[in-house]
């Protein structure tokens, strides 16, 4: 198993969150819906609870989107050619960088929406589009269990295991909180840039 029962419910909130929210939105009506749902419920392979589709030196994101590209590539036949790769990569590699990823093609926008939406709830969605209702109804579905406690468990062990995959990103929040010994001051960019340019005038 990959992912402990809680995660992967994420993952299927996730993407029916997103179809809850993006059926709602005009401009992402004509979605490749096949390839928001692959990235949707792919988004999360870097979690891998086994190891084996984690790198040691890439963030979990890219970890997800290279593990979802290569099974693609293996499984998806001729319906996955480079341009649907690439939205299926995109997706899954941006959907924690909203202020990107919501910019982007509507299979990734999609993504994002849906998945942001199981962190923030109804009415932190997307302009408030998926109801109380829907939401109710997919979480019963399929429950949250201990998502707090093994997502935090998740994270705070990629910043023990790999932290320098974690300083740029939101993952970083959660070893400064709760992993001793963990900081960003030294590894953030600005610790690596400032000094340049100091050297270069």
């Amino acid at each position: 198993m990959h992912l402990p029962d809680s995660l992967y419910n994420h993952v299927v909130r996730g993407w029916l969150f997103g179809f809850a929210i993006a059926d709602k939105v005009p401009a992402l009506q004509d979605r490749d819906r096949e390839a928001h749902s692959v990235a949707a419920i792919l988004h999360d392979l870097g979690w891998d609870c086994t190891g084996e589709l984690r790198s040691t030196d890439k963030r979990f994101e890219v970890d997800s989107a290279n593990a979802a590209r290569d099974f693609l590539k293996r499984e998806g036949g001729d319906a996955y050619d480079t341009h649907r790769l690439q939205l299926v990569w995109d997706a899954i590699a941006l959907h924690t960088t909203i202020s990107i990823a919501w910019h982007k093609e509507a299979e990734v926008v999609a993504t994002s929406y849906g998945i942001t939406a199981d962190f923030v709830g109804a009415e932190g969605s997307y302009m408030g589009l998926l109801t109380r209702k829907e939401y109710d109804a997919i979480v019963k579905e399929f429950p949250r269990l201990e998502m707090k406690d093994d997502l935090r468990e998740t994270l705070c062990g990629l910043c023990r295991t790999k932290p320098q995959t974690t300083y740029d990103n939101f993952v970083g929040d959660w070893g400064e909180k709760y992993v001793e010994g963990y900081t960003r001051v030294g590894n953030r960019r600005i610790d690596e840039v400032e000094p340049e340019l100091e050297r270069l005038g």
